[in-house]
């Protein structure tokens, strides 16, 4: 059976609009072979607004939720109580992106879609609309009723899991428990297992310079990380670690690992975005963005594109779809191949 997949728009006033149309234009000879079904799910406003100013010569038709929808369609995720003016943040995008999540993850909770694929939100206009979540894994673990969940970004062979994101540096220590890495690690290997590779090599990333020196810079790479990465080996799983931040990304492209945790954002985020964002050298110019942001630990398929809304190019017609298409293909892997998981540990 095809899978069915929503693209849920996100903020409406960035370049979501703009690259789902984009996208379903490339993927449009897989969707009318019938290998693929997709549901735009957003502000049709911002989707017409965009298809008008790319000159899109197939509008993505809309339906209503009740109704058999086609290949590809597009459903609207609640009234509009405004115009929407792209580049501008607001509290009424903030609104729409919010419905949009909420109606994917109601669709794919009753089965009527197998994954959900999200454009950008804003979070400061989540925010302002009354929604407070700090970005797309909190409000979804929210809406799913998750115990916990984890991201992961991946870009070719590089796959990095998250310990801890959106928090302050300063926190991050304390955020380094044995149940929270183990837990990490768990819902790592059953995604890489989703993605197809039975046997997960999988390296932790040290917290601290060097490991933490033999504990000259911190001990919590020795104290913490180092006895439960031996627990795992103890029970026939290949993990590997505490390995220095400096080193480990360098090994895992080169292939000697499946996906490492990594211990906070910036740590895990740059490696993967330095290599998935490609920039004319003459002109300084992101030529292409590819990464896919994938969230661990929900009853759902959930991917992302792996960037923000870029209010300052909205508009303009040179956004990259190449993320959004990497992000469907992903959702698309995992849908087909997602075996049962066991409850992820709650995590403080």
């Amino acid at each position: 059976m095809k899978p069915h997949l929503a693209i849920t728009m996100g903020d409406p006033a960035g370049i979501g609009p703009e690259i789902i149309v984009k996208a379903c234009a490339k993927l449009r000879p897989r969707l009318e072979a019938g290998e693929l079904g997709l549901l735009v799910i957003g502000s049709h406003r911002a989707l017409r607004r965009a298809e008008a100013q790319l000159a899109s010569a197939q509008p993505i038709p809309e339906v209503t939720e009740e109704s058999d929808w086609p290949a590809l369609a597009s459903l609207q995720a609640g009234p509009e109580r405004g115009p929407i003016e792209l580049g501008v943040l607001s509290a009424e995008a903030g609104r729409m992106a919010y419905l949009a999540i909420e109606r994917g993850v109601a669709l794919a909770s009753a089965g009527r879609i197998q994954g959900l694929v999200t454009a950008p939100l804003n979070k400061e206009a989540l925010n302002k609309a009354g929604h407070h979540f700090a970005g797309h894994t909190d409000l979804l673990t929210e809406l799913t009723g998750a115990s916990g969940s984890v991201m992961m970004l991946a870009h070719g062979n590089m796959r990095v899991s998250h310990l801890t994101t959106h928090i302050a540096l300063q926190d991050v220590p304390a955020k380094l428990t044995p149940q929270r890495l183990r837990n990490v690690i768990d819902l790592t290997r059953w995604a890489l297992r989703d993605l197809g590779l039975k046997r997960a090599r999988i390296a932790v990333a040290a917290l601290n310079p060097h490991g933490g020196e033999g504990g000259l810079f911190g001990r919590q790479d020795m104290d913490i990380s180092a006895p439960t990465i031996a627990q795992c080996v103890a029970e026939g799983m290949d993990i590997v670690g505490p390995v220095p931040g400096d080193t480990v990304f360098v090994k895992l492209r080169a292939g000697q690992y499946d996906a490492v945790v990594a211990m906070y954002h910036d740590q895990g985020h740059i490696p993967v975005k330095l290599l998935g964002f490609n920039v004319d050298p003459v002109t300084g110019r992101w030529e292409s963005l590819s990464g896919v942001n994938i969230t661990l630990g929900l009853p759902i398929v959930r991917t992302s594109v792996d960037h923000g809304t870029a209010f300052d190019i909205a508009g303009r017609g040179v956004a990259s779809e190449g993320s959004l298409i990497e992000a469907i293909e992903y959702a698309e892997r995992l849908a087909a191949s997602r075996l049962p998981h066991p409850q992820p540990r709650p995590t403080p």
